[in-house]
């Protein structure tokens, strides 16, 4: 199943998204259900599926875990940077009270609150298939997380975890840069009466210099790749060497990939694209 992560709006573009398929698909990845395909869960774009966030926090709003904040972002960070204020960004029961003193100015002058989820305050044992159990203390390492912005758009943890539930989705693996937004997605997960999937968090690959590749660095998208004549095949079998699943990189189909899947060959640190992988690719070493 392929969704589409698309809440915010105005920085969304659809013909990025119809590009981001075309790139999935040259990588030689496909999938059964879709925005383009359609499915027994449609839609598939976030954007399309406000009633089922609405319905999410109409439930928290029944339980007594939805709370109103008044407080903007520059609220937020003077407290943080107070002399004596939190040392961390998490909410807590001091913000709260804070918003709860101008949450009656702030509405008459028309200002809307944002939404936020009110953890249970103790502790979580998470647990992840790759970096084993961590106990997290609620309070202190989650607080209360926003789930719709004062402008209306709900956020990511209430999106991804709604939609998980709905499509029956049983194991979550993606990048260990989410690791730590995982507990309000299973605290959220629980509170709206589900039991959350299984996770997997696995290494990012990463530059030359160490750093996470993305494209706002001068990291090469898969178009460019594809436009410059890179073979696929050659890129899935680096990807899957830089991953631990192969010693050494080799073509490989998406079927041989499935083949030679081993979870516990899976690299727990981050691998940099090397000069001599770039070079077997046919990729810039930059990435």
């Amino acid at each position: 199943m392929l969704r589409v992560e698309d809440l915010d709006a105005p920085r969304t573009v659809a013909s990025a998204v119809d590009g981001n398929l075309e790139e999935l698909r040259w990588l030689g990845l496909d999938w059964d259900e879709g925005p383009d395909v359609g499915g027994p869960f449609a839609p598939y774009r976030q954007s399309e599926r406000g009633a089922h966030y609405a319905a999410a926090l109409a439930t928290l709003r029944a339980t007594g875990t939805l709370g109103e904040c008044f407080l903007s972002r520059k609220d937020l960070a003077t407290a943080a940077s107070a002399p004596h204020g939190p040392s961390a960004s998490v909410y807590g029961v001091r913000e709260r009270a804070r918003s709860a003193r101008v949450a009656g100015e702030r509405r008459a002058s028309g200002r809307l609150p944002s939404l936020r989820f009110r953890a249970p305050h103790d502790r979580l044992t998470l647990v992840d298939a790759l970096h084993g159990e961590r106990e997290v203390h609620v309070e202190r390492d989650v607080g209360d997380v926003v789930v719709q912005r004062a402008d209306g758009t709900y956020a990511y943890a209430l999106a991804v975890t709604v939609d998980d539930v709905a499509m029956g989705i049983t194991e979550v693996v993606r990048g260990d840069d989410i690791l730590a937004a995982t507990p309000v997605q299973v605290l959220l997960a629980r509170a709206l009466g589900h039991e959350p999937p299984a996770y997997r968090h696995v290494a990012l690959l990463l530059d030359a210099e160490g750093v996470r590749m993305a494209k706002r660095t001068g990291g090469h998208t898969l178009r460019a790749l594809a436009a410059g004549g890179t073979d696929p095949a050659r890129l899935r079998g680096a990807l899957a060497a830089s991953a631990g699943l192969l010693q050494v990189p080799r073509p490989l189909t998406p079927a041989d990939l499935v083949a030679a899947y081993d979870p516990a060959c899976l690299l727990r640190e981050g691998t940099r694209w090397t000069d001599g992988l770039a070079a077997w690719t046919g990729v810039g070493a930059r990435g």
